[in-house]
């Protein structure tokens, strides 16, 4: 059973690029939270639209992004996309929701 989310929690994501296989799904989905580096990797940005390199480095998914930054998640082939809940870390959609 997947854990629930109420509609005004708030969610962050982040990908493991050790997973990532470039197709840029994520990218097409969410441009705006997700973009693909020269290294051919995809990397979530930051509100000023920078890449967030550092391994685990994550965001805040504004409400308005939510759906788009879950369907990336789900269609993701190398499954490396990690939507998790701010408050408490526990990790809604991706590889390791239960």
């Amino acid at each position: 059973m997947s854990p629930q989310t109420s509609n005004d929690e708030e969610l962050e994501v982040w990908i493991d690029q050790d997973l990532c296989t470039g197709d840029g799904i994520c990218a097409q989905y969410a441009p705006e939270i997700f973009e693909l580096d020269v290294d051919g990797l995809a990397y979530v940005k930051d509100t000023r639209d920078e890449l967030l390199q550092e391994p685990g480095a994550a965001r805040r998914i504004p409400l308005d992004l939510v759906t788009d930054v879950v369907d990336s998640a789900k269609e993701c082939p190398g499954e490396c996309i990690h939507v998790r809940r701010a408050s408490d870390g526990v990790e809604v959609h991706g590889p390791d929701a239960e």
